[in-house]
């Protein structure tokens, strides 16, 4: 009999050793029972301080309660590191659980478990089974109290506080505990990390529950990890529901509902007869073929055809028509209903989750040890009563101001870096292109001049993100913040900045900037004055809408697919290399704290840059959506993705995380608001100034005789003499036909000859005051239905409202109930054992007449 079970056949020595040995492939002590609730470890380098901190810190670990057990050098792989065990007992836990105010079921639920959904059927091919998902009863909740242990619902103790929250509570402890002995009074040397920082220990962690590849035997308990794995990571559940209870038990800090971009999509209706007239002019012969355009750069650009643009021209207006407005308006509502409902799921989840009148947690509001090293100063807190460092009022302005100065600084340099590269480049690109023709089927050079550099573009954004995200940190530090919280709100904001300037400054340029102060071929505007010779862009023929199109296309697919090779990739290959010392052993006897030592740590930032990324990506498909309604499409694909990416990287490369929880998103809360209510403005301005279709409602409803858009392409066209144009700005190949005098360029301004030669014509104040009448009008239709929404959908649904006040209402009365039962004990008790006489009064006996009329009272 091996391992229980009954064996037959020849049996090596290796083999029987193995089964013979204990196995360590476990989450308990060696003796089978008490449960490991977290992990050091440390390497004996002979370091005389670092053993004096150890043993201090280890002592003062067992002064609270903790029981420890150290596996030796000589039972690890690596035969160098040690691995110390901690197990917290009721006591300790029932203690701090008192101190957290840990909230825990007093009375089950008596509200329905939820409303009868029509056609519910239809959603159970996407949710898990019950027999995944373990659904709890429903219970009322309340802080516990270690001296009311009777007032809660306990059945187990051993099971009563789940591992997440014992992990929690031992974080705390190792938080807060100090490492110095009791007569001294070094109060900075408290805490677990700062043992990590000066390598006291290399790692601290709570412990996966088993193998996420291989099913838990019928003696061990089930294993949570691998139900999330084969349930939440692997990619074919993609269309299966998020167990978010499930995660929440497991990884409490992980859960958080991603802002997964749902697919909106409306069905937009084309005004095909004007996409019709114009393309039909534009690649006609005998109207697009017959009009001379002027050179789009100096020397190297000739003179073209207009029909040579036909392709480039209908892809455009496959974005830019009418129907394009109502979808801007859609998402500019959609936007706030997203948020809102995301208030209501958040208010839900509060409640669910136990966050109700939630703080944060004393962990979060710790001071950090950069702060106590750098601040020499020290003064009373009036709350502790103790000496604490604090910032000097005249170093907190200096180092404020210097930081103030440096983000505006780099902010600066970001945007005029990528805007002069940008357009460098493209100009650069565009000089061999002799010809505008079509390059292949679909492919002309504009398109592929915006298109090569779109490309250059993302790579520089890239290598500079790297960049951007030192800089933030530097700057944070430099401000030193006080706590960790501070920290993190400070660096979301800056490190959000920066990543707003390097990802949308393109965009915005293409948007609002190129082709708007471009000037007329007689008199040119450069960028940085005419020594520089580098002329401002003039939009594609087709428009500019389609250029910002393939920028933001190009800028927010590649951001996708780089990310999520990024973080599957990198972190399979370090946990490989980590792991391949140990990847030929027993699994029975690699040590279950041995395989997560090996796992890569998740730091305290790991979800910044998840948030930072969904948020980046929330602001491509909202600032943007007009010039490219599919970008929710893409945004959704990359979710369904990135969703399975994430669980399993959480499950199978990262140790389990410790847990900690928050009420909310915290600060991103107050950037998605901001960038919601900048997204009306910017498509508000794309369909003004970047669509050309103010130009062509102007046209059709003022202009044109006959109500059609027939004669708009020669209406929009400037023309200009081109024995007038400067030989600096002339092509070295002269090809055009010399019968031919003049050129056209896209502008409203007078013909050669007219008294007001080349200045705008009215037709452009026109076209102008219609623009800023109609961004006035979208802004304050959307501006004025978002508010309205918002004030109409409540934060907080009213089921939820009415659960809370049922359970501070039962608290109240359980309590009180709780506490008369308990009186009515001791008093009984008290009298029972109490001496009476008939013929004496004695104080005692009057206190026990007071007691009897207490209790007549109850």
């Amino acid at each position: 009999f091996l391992g229980g079970e009954k064996v037959s056949g020849p049996i090596s020595i290796l083999a029987l050793r193995s089964a013979l040995q204990p196995n360590r492939d476990t989450v308990f002590f060696r003796d089978g029972v008490r449960r490991i609730d977290f992990v050091l470890s440390y390497i004996d380098d002979k370091d005389e301080r670092k053993q004096e901190r150890r043993r201090e810190f280890e002592a003062n670990l067992e002064k609270e309660g903790l029981e420890l057990e150290t596996e030796d050098k000589s039972d690890s792989k690596d035969h160098k590191t040690y691995f110390l065990k901690i197990h917290a007992p009721w006591n300790v836990l029932a203690k701090y659980a008192d101190i957290l105010k840990i909230k825990v079921p007093f009375k089950e639920s008596d509200f329905p478990h939820g409303r009868e959904v029509p056609l519910e059927f239809l959603s159970c091919p996407f949710r898990l089974p019950d027999s995944i998902i373990h659904p709890q009863p429903d219970y009322f909740t309340s802080p516990f109290d270690k001296n009311k242990v009777e007032f809660f619902l306990i059945s187990d103790k051993s099971t009563f506080f789940p591992p997440s929250t014992r992990n929690r509570i031992v974080y705390y402890i190792l938080a807060h505990c100090p490492y110095y002995s009791e007569g001294r009074k070094d109060r900075e040397k408290t805490g677990i990390k700062r043992l990590l920082s000066n390598g006291t220990y290399t790692a601290a962690f709570p412990l996966h529950d088993g193998r996420y590849w291989k099913k838990a035997r019928n003696s061990e308990p089930e294993s949570e990890r691998y139900n999330l794995y084969k349930h939440w990571a692997r990619f074919l559940c993609f269309y299966k529901e998020q167990p978010l209870n499930l995660i929440r038990g497991y990884v409490s800090n992980l859960v958080r509902e991603r802002l997964g971009v749902l697919l909106v999509e409306v069905a937009r209706e084309r005004t095909v007869w004007i996409c019709f007239y114009i393309s039909k002019e534009i690649c006609d012969a005998e109207v697009g073929g017959s009009i001379l355009m002027c050179p789009l750069c100096d020397k190297k650009c000739p003179f073209w055809k207009l029909n040579s643009t036909c392709l480039s021209s209908w892809q455009s207006h496959l974005f830019d028509n009418e129907g394009t407005v109502f979808f801007a308006i859609f998402m500019g509502i959609w936007v706030t209903l997203f948020l809102e409902f995301w208030k209501r799921r958040q208010a839900r989840l509060e409640y669910e989750w136990d966050l109700v009148d939630f703080e944060e947690e004393q962990q979060q509001l710790q001071i950090r040890p950069e702060f106590e090293i750098k601040c020499t100063n020290r003064r009373l807190n009036k709350i502790t009563q103790e000496m604490e460092p604090y910032l000097t009022i005249h170093s907190r302005c200096a180092r404020y101001s210097l930081s103030a100065a440096t983000v505006l600084f780099w902010v600066t340099k970001i945007i005029a870096y990528r805007l002069a590269v940008y357009a460098a480049f493209a100009s650069i690109i565009k000089d061999p292109m002799r010809r505008i023709q079509l390059v292949g089927r679909f492919i002309t050079p504009q398109l592929a001049t915006s298109v090569t550099a779109s490309c250059i573009n993302f790579v520089i954004i890239m290598i500079l993100n790297f960049f951007y995200e030192r800089v933030a940190i530097w700057i944070t530090d430099l401000e030193i913040p006080k706590t960790h919280l501070e920290y993190e709100n400070r660096l979301t904001m800056k490190m959000f900045l920066f990543q707003f300037v390097n990802y949308y400054s393109s965009c915005f340029y293409v948007a609002f900037f190129k082709g708007k102060f471009v000037g007329y071929p007689g008199d040119y505007s450069y960028m940085f004055g005419k020594w520089s010779k580098l002329r401002n862009e003039e939009c594609d023929p087709g428009g500019c809408l389609i250029e910002l199109t393939t920028q933001l296309v190009i800028v927010m697919a590649g951001k996708q697919l780089w990310g999520n090779i990024q973080e599957a990739l990198l972190p399979l290959l370090r946990t490989w290399w980590n792991s391949r010392r140990g990847r030929h052993n027993p699994e029975n006897q690699y040590s279950r704290w041995e395989q997560d030592y090996i796992l890569l740590n998740f730091t305290q930032l790991g979800l910044f840059y998840e948030y930072l990324e969904m948020v980046i990506q929330f602001g491509f498909i909202t600032l943007f959506v007009a010039s490219f309604p599919l970008a929710p499409l893409l945004a959704l694909c990359n979710n369904i993705l990135e969703i399975r990416v994430d669980a399993w990287k959480f499950t199978t490369q990262f140790r389990r995380p410790v847990a900690s929880k928050a009420r909310n998103i915290g600060a991103w809360k107050e950037i998605l608001n901001a960038v919601a209510i900048l997204s009306v403005v910017t498509n508000a301005f794309i369909m003004a100034f970047t669509s050309d279709m103010i130009p062509r409602m102007v046209y059709l409803y003022a202009i044109s005789r006959d109500k059609s858009m027939k004669g708009y392409i020669s209406n929009s066209l400037s023309v200009y003499n081109i024995s007038q144009i400067p030989k600096t700005n002339m092509p070295e190949e002269n090809w055009y036909d010399n019968s031919t005098v003049t050129c056209r360029y896209r502008d409203y301004r007078y013909p050669p000859g007219h008294m007001r030669e080349y200045d705008h014509t009215m037709q452009f104040w026109h076209i102008l005051a219609a623009k800023m009448a109609f961004i006035i009008i979208m802004e304050h239709v959307v501006f004025v239905v978002k508010f309205f929404v918002a004030w109409l959908i409540p934060d907080v649904p009213s089921d939820v409202k009415a659960r809370i006040k049922r359970e501070r209402f039962l608290i109240q009365e359980y309590l009180h109930n709780y506490e008369v039962e308990r009186l009515k004990l001791q008093l009984s008790a008290s009298f029972i054992t109490e001496p009476h006489s008939e013929t004496t009064l004695t104080p005692d006996m009057t206190l026990t007449s007071d007691k009897l009329e207490v209790l007549s009272e109850c």
